[in-house]
């Protein structure tokens, strides 16, 4: 079975300050873990900020600083370029950000490093909307989902950001899932060895955003795979590989009605999402090798 190990190397405290239920915290530990106390993270503001802390309180054992919310892949290129400079090429520096600072507003500072192929690992933690300050839809946001600023459900799918990373040609991207920590340990490890960026884009259930109890969150991270709605897969050195192949996707019905985010989903509505997702799945199957 697996066994988290963080306590016994003592990099993250016990005691943050997490909803119950959520996920981010399993992501954190866990790649802090990986990576080990040689390490640089450059927090933004959101839920990780529970983590970098505040003032002179942290989490963390590990060097890092809390950046702004739109520059953490910018911030992470200059603490690259420090440590090069001194000739240091072991330290790992990690960017560890939400989906908002990603997706949206950090776009641009990604897409940077990865342009330059500035040696960063960066990690983003998709909760889908920007749960921190109130639950609004991001561009990670799904179709159908209810936030507070589309309560109607949203009307757009969401952005697909490892192809957007695909698209730069880096050496490493990977989808990885709290439902499956030892593969997001193994594909830590890989990150972490890259000569140049690299991208891990990590499911992270939210109870509070997507109203379910908090006791499901890998239940329902599973059923987010066992339906095609998040699929685990890595990109490597312009090779795709899916690393959790589904015989039959189960309905995506079955994941959605785990959730209070998407009850104002119509037949019609998911329908529409149930093709969208089969013809994703479709086309990864298709993109391997």
């Amino acid at each position: 079975m697996y066994k988290i190990e963080t306590e016994a190397k003592g990099l993250v405290s016990h005691g943050v300050n997490a909803c119950a239920g959520c996920g981010l915290e399993l992501v954190f530990r866990n790649v802090v873990q990986t990576l080990g106390e040689d390490t640089v993270v450059i927090i933004p503001p959101g839920c990780a900020a529970l983590f970098s802390g505040i003032d002179n309180v942290t989490n963390m054992k590990i060097a890092g600083y809390q950046c702004n919310l739109e520059n953490t892949a910018a911030s992470a290129a200059g603490v690259r370029a420090g440590l090069d400079a001194q000739g240091n090429t072991h330290t790992t520096v990690l960017a560890f950000a939400g989906d908002g600072a990603t997706a949206d507003i950090g776009l641009q500072s990604l897409s940077g490093i990865m342009e330059r192929g500035d040696r960063v690992l960066y990690v983003c933690y998709d909760n889908e909307a920007y749960m921190n300050t109130g639950i609004q839809g991001s561009s990670a946001t799904p179709y159908g989902a209810n936030t507070t600023t589309t309560p109607a459900g949203k009307p757009t799918y969401k952005k697909d950001l490892l192809k957007i990373a695909i698209a730069h040609h880096i050496p490493y991207a990977a989808a990885c899932s709290v439902a499956n920590l030892p593969d997001l340990v193994k594909k830590v490890k890989k990150a972490q060895n890259v000569d140049g960026p690299a991208l891990l884009h990590v499911h992270t259930p939210c109870p509070t955003g997507w109203a379910y109890p908090p006791a499901k969150s890998i239940e329902v991270c599973r059923m987010a795979i066992e339906t095609g709605a998040w699929v685990l897969y890595e990109y490597e050195n312009g090779r795709i590989t899916v690393n959790r192949r589904v015989k039959e996707l189960r309905p995506i019905r079955d994941y959605l009605s785990l959730q209070g985010r998407f009850k104002k989903m119509t037949e019609a509505d998911m329908e529409v999402l149930q093709r969208e997702t089969a013809a994703r799945y479709r086309e990864l199957l298709a993109s391997e090798g």
